[in-house]
């Protein structure tokens, strides 16, 4: 049966609302709230268990969200007020669902090849640069992505938005820089940090074979512990005045190298 709720101040639409706001509750629960069709497609692609769809009559049909999800799950219908205090963005299609979350631990990585390639972002603040990573790791087609010390969840709501989805497509995880360090080893993967000490030029490294490629902040970059483990510190020779670039760009310019030399 479709429920309704047509009032802002009804429970079930607060309990979404807290869902969204605070991390702690997500992670106490075990589930995001995901805004948008193509986020939604995306994470049922990415195989996240599917738990209830709340849509806008106003802004979307019954039947276009029964050829949007195939799963039997509870369906609610939400009218424009419900819909408009709930809706994260200002551009939206009348859709909101509440999605499982995955554990996200280096336990839980699986590599389908044996010359992986990882993408690892330590200590990154800002929800849009790590929305961007995802989007060129998922574009990249990277075999994973690690983020050390994380400062924020992966299924904060910037995130999502910002990664348009793409926190569903990439298999990450999340773990200390000693832990991802030592997985690293473990798997005999190469590790090459993006850090100006001692380091040589990114497109003079052969990244054919099993490698991770780590980035920092722009801020303080990579800490001390990535420099002293790495094969070889890497960096992109720069031309003007400043010696950093935005963390999603290096990113960016790191992997297609290593993903050219593949020849994609």
């Amino acid at each position: 049966m479709i429920k309704q709720i047509s009032s802002t101040q009804n429970k079930e639409v607060k309990h979404l609302l807290l869902l969204q706001e605070k991390s702690r509750q997500r992670r106490k629960e075990g589930v995001c709230l995901v805004e948008g069709k193509r986020e939604i497609q995306l994470a049922l692609k990415g195989k996240f268990e599917l738990k209830a769809v709340y849509f806008c009559p106003d802004l979307l049909n019954l039947k276009e969200i029964e050829s949007l999800i195939s799963e039997e799950v509870q369906i609610t219908e939400i009218s424009s007020e419900v819909y408009e205090k709930l809706a994260y963005r200002s551009s939206t299609e009348g859709v909101l669902a509440i999605f499982k979350t995955k554990e996200n631990s280096l336990q839980s990585i699986k590599f389908q090849t044996k010359n992986p390639l990882i993408l690892v972002a330590e200590a990154p603040e800002k929800p849009g640069n790590i929305g961007a990573i995802l989007r060129t790791a998922d574009a990249a087609n990277v075999d994973a992505v690690f983020i050390a010390n994380p400062k924020t969840d992966l299924y904060n709501p910037n995130i999502i938005r910002s990664s348009v989805g793409c926190v569903f497509t990439n298999q990450i995880a999340t773990g200390s820089t000693s832990e991802i360090i030592e997985f690293l080893k473990e798997k005999n993967i190469s590790i090459y940090a993006a850090a100006l000490q001692a380091s040589k030029p990114y497109h003079e490294i052969d990244f054919t074979q099993a490698a991770a490629i780590v980035v920092g902040t722009e801020a303080t970059g990579l800490s001390g512990e990535w420099r002293q483990n790495s094969t070889q510190n890497i960096i992109i020779p720069m031309s003007g005045e400043i010696d950093s670039m935005n963390v999603s760009v290096a990113a960016g310019i790191l992997i297609f190298e290593a993903k050219r030399q593949r020849r994609f």
